[in-house]
């Protein structure tokens, strides 16, 4: 791969990354903590919704980012292996 390629694969790896590790912040830190009387308003099986995202909403959260960050990259990998071998 070349020069260009290489940081063009990086830049958009970088990019979906920070927009991924950004919606995890919002979602354990901002919703676990600093709204979690707001969002305790709510139920959510049984569960004050913001208890909720303190205990499992994060975790699930991050397991769902992770499934977006590998079918992101797969996508990537493809792109540009066929950018490269064109």
């Amino acid at each position: 791969m070349n020069k260009k390629l290489a940081e063009e694969y990086w830049e958009k790896n970088i990019k979906y990354l920070i927009i991924l590790l950004s919606i995890w912040f919002t979602v354990s830190f901002g919703f676990g903590i600093i709204l979690v009387e707001e969002l305790n308003q709510f139920k959510i099986g049984g569960f004050k919704l913001g208890f909720w995202f303190a205990q499992q909403g994060s975790i699930y959260v991050f397991v769902a980012l992770i499934l977006v960050y590998i079918l992101l990259m797969n996508k990537l990998d493809k792109k540009f292996n066929s950018k490269r071998s064109s």
